[in-house]
C-alpha cells in the first residue's frame, strides 16, 4: 500500500480494491455530494475502478483519507492533472459529514500541495469550487490559495484558485 502522507491526524494512501464499499458509502450522504457533479452510485463505483487503474500510471489519482489513530475512513482526496489548463496539478477532497469542522480539509490540501510539488516539476495547483461552496473557498485560502476568476464550463461556473510553488 502506497502511503502518500502520513502524520499524527491522516494518512492519505491508495486504497486497496476492498476498500470499495468505504468509498461509495462517502458519496451516499446528499449533504456530502451537494457540490459535486457525480451523482448515481454506478458512476461512483466507476470512479473508484479508475482510481484503482491510475495508481499503475503515476503519481496522481484518487486517495483514501484514514484517521492515523484508529484507520476509520475519513474521506477521499485527489491530485490530477487540470483537464482544463495544461500544465496545473488540480487537487480536491470529499469527507465524510462527521469529519467536517476539524481542520482535516485543510490538513489534507496542505499534504497535497506538498505532495504535488515534491512529485512535479509544475509550478501551479489550482482548486475549483461551488460557486456556492464558501467552506471549500475558505480551506484553500487559509492553505495559502488566490481566487483567481471564475472558471466558466459547459455545466455552469466554478470558483478557480491557485497556489504558486515559492
Amino acid at each position: 500500500m502506497d502511503i502518500l502522507h502520513q502524520d499524527q491526524n491522516i494518512v492519505i494512501r491508495h486504497f486497496l480494491a476492498e476498500e470499495k464499499h468505504l468509498f461509495c458509502a462517502l458519496f451516499e450522504d446528499e449533504e456530502v455530494t451537494a457540490y459535486l457533479p457525480y451523482r448515481s452510485p454506478e458512476q461512483f463505483a466507476e470512479m473508484f475502478e479508475i482510481a484503482l487503474e491510475d495508481y499503475t500510471q503515476g503519481p496522481f489519482g484518487r486517495f483514501g483519507i484514514f484517521d492515523a489513530g484508529n484507520n476509520d475512513f475519513i474521506g477521499m482526496c485527489l491530485a490530477r492533472n487540470f483537464a482544463d489548463v495544461s500544465g496545473q496539478i488540480e487537487i480536491g477532497y470529499t469527507l465524510s459529514k462527521k469529519y467536517w469542522g476539524k481542520g482535516i480539509a485543510t490538513e489534507v490540501s496542505r499534504a497535497l500541495v506538498k505532495y504535488c510539488f515534491f512529485k512535479t516539476e509544475e509550478n501551479e495547483v489550482v482548486a475549483v469550487t461551488d460557486l456556492d461552496n464558501i467552506g471549500s473557498q475558505k480551506v484553500l485560502e487559509k492553505v495559502g490559495f488566490s481566487r483567481i476568476n471564475n472558471l466558466k464550463r459547459s455545466d455552469g461556473e466554478l470558483a478557480y484558485y491557485i497556489v504558486k510553488r515559492s
